[in-house]
């Protein structure tokens, strides 16, 4: 039996007790599941995390090699193994090999430099920016915009991932085409559903008037050879390096848009607030390390407990998407079938995330949450600062609510009647932010990578590689190119001939 496989063993053998008993036997318990760190708070002492099981994981950890698999991330080396790459979003923020650093610099300073021209009118004067782009390419920069660009963005923008014509329909209602920035993002910038789009934004852009489209246009892609040959000017193009994934490209030039309508100093409080977490996740023990805590709960009630989802909750309405943020990278990044040596995983991978916006929540799936038959372990996370300083009524309310939520499905409360009854030992972790500025924001995100990788590292799956995402797309291109040959089952074919 190997190393790794006689550290589960162990670990699958563990019966934690009831979580109130587990805070009365141990005093210490607090201190020791309680961290601080880069601006957050994370309190996993309501989780069935206790000083054996943490011993145990952490066997695991080293049976794992997490440290040496950790080190080779932040060195640059080739992680990404089914495709021969690094993953090399950490040198986005000044943690990496030098020469990605360095360069990492470089393409941010190209960024800054297109931000200052267009602050300072050399593309005339743009009020609104329409982003368009698909999964990673959309998915952080709107969150990251919604949450931090309520009161005074310098711009409007309006970020449209959806190939459906109805999603293109408000901003191009709202609008005005003569003083819009069109940025087009994709990796590849061969991304279907973003050509589609931009290529009705180009013929909105025409039926008003304007005689040159692509003169307010602006590329953000790991291929700008292609995105010149689209006919966007290359001063225009903002190159990544391709060892970024879309989940983890919010930090270069797929940023653009943020810097653009929160300015560049917030975009750079950003990337500081990541690499404070980087370096936590670097340089911490173990036991003291926040994304390791986090999946080693994760993996306890995934592979001993049978839990299939984690429920996300932001007691903020700023964070509102967050829940589907960590869906793609979570997912995405751990929802596969074989380790990273190609051998089939022989244990369950990535738990299914979903979530919402407390307090809306409460009334729609707490139901479940408290006396449903599933194991949901649920996260909170909430923000000490009020951002409505008008009447702190509203913010003293929404936390409080947060915080009972937790205490309640910990406790519970027994009842002779079963529809009264409220069993208790639901777990749940709370992530409470300073504030909602963007340093925390950052080291929030940060935080959720290194705890996705964690879980990769200690499942022994490559977390960097999305094969899934493509049979589903490469049958839609086919019908789409009527490829007469292309086998499809019986209820395809008959919705094709009805629909289309």
């Amino acid at each position: 039996m190997s190393d790794t496989a006689t550290a589960w063993q162990a670990i699958e053998h563990s019966e934690p007790e009831r979580l109130e008993a587990l805070f009365e036997s141990d005093p210490d318990r607090l201190d020791r599941l309680t961290i601080e760190e880069a601006g957050l708070y994370f309190d996993f002492a309501k989780t069935h995390l206790e000083a054996g099981l943490i011993d145990k994981f952490v066997a695991l950890a080293d049976a794992a090699d997490l440290a040496g698999k950790r080190d080779a991330l932040f060195a640059g080396e080739p992680v990404n193994a089914s495709e021969g790459r690094a993953a090399e979003h950490m040198a986005q923020r000044g943690q990496g090999a030098p020469e990605s650093v360095a360069l990492a610099n470089a393409l941010h300073m190209r960024m800054r430099a297109l931000v200052d021209a267009i602050e300072a009118g050399a593309m005339g004067e743009i009020r609104h920016v329409l982003h368009l782009g698909i999964g990673g390419s959309a998915l952080g920069p709107d969150f990251v915009i919604d949450a931090l660009g309520r009161e005074e963005p310098a711009h409007d923008v309006a970020v449209v991932s959806n190939v459906d014509g109805a999603a293109l329909e408000t901003p191009f209602t709202l609008f005005d085409p003569e003083y819009t920035l069109v940025v087009i993002a994709s990796k590849s910038f061969t991304t279907a559903e973003t050509m589609l789009n931009a290529q009705s934004a180009i013929q909105w852009m025409r039926n008003a008037g304007i005689a040159d489209p692509f003169g307010q246009m602006v590329a953000l892609t790991a291929e700008p050879d292609k995105a010149v040959e689209f006919g966007i000017d290359q001063t225009r193009v903002l190159p990544f390096p391709e060892t970024v994934g879309g989940r983890y490209s919010l930090w270069s030039s797929i940023g653009f848009p943020i810097a653009l309508a929160l300015g560049w100093e917030a975009f750079e409080q950003l990337l500081e607030g990541a690499a404070a977490m980087d370096r936590h996740f670097r340089l911490a023990e173990w036991r003291e390390n926040a994304p390791v805590l986090a999946a080693f709960a994760d993996l306890y009630y995934t592979q001993v407990r049978g839990a299939e989802t984690r429920a996300v909750f932001a007691y903020d309405e700023r964070l509102r998407l967050l829940p589907p943020y960590l869906q793609q990278l979570e997912m995405e990044s751990n929802g596969k079938a074989a380790t990273a040596d190609g051998k089939p995983l022989d244990r369950t991978s990535a738990s299914i995330v979903w979530g919402g916006v407390g307090t809306d929540a409460q009334h729609a799936v707490f139901q479940l949450l408290h006396q449903g038959t599933h194991l949901v372990p649920a996260e909170f996370v909430a923000v000490a600062e009020a951002h409505d300083h008008r009447d702190p009524a509203h913010h003293e309310q929404l936390l409080v609510n947060c915080f009972a939520q937790g205490a309640a499905l910990m406790s519970g409360r027994p009842s002779d009647d079963p529809a009264r009854h409220f069993p208790g030992d639901r777990p749940s972790s709370t992530i409470l932010l300073e504030r909602l500025d963007p340093a925390d924001l950052g080291a929030l995100l940060a935080f959720y990578e290194h705890r996705t990788f964690v879980n990769a590292a200690l499942l022994g799956i490559n977390p960097f590689d999305q094969f899934g995402v493509e049979l589903g797309k490469d049958i839609a291109r086919a019908i789409a190119e009527d490829e007469e040959a292309l086998e499809l089952d019986a209820s395809t074919r008959a919705l094709i001939e009805r629909a289309l």
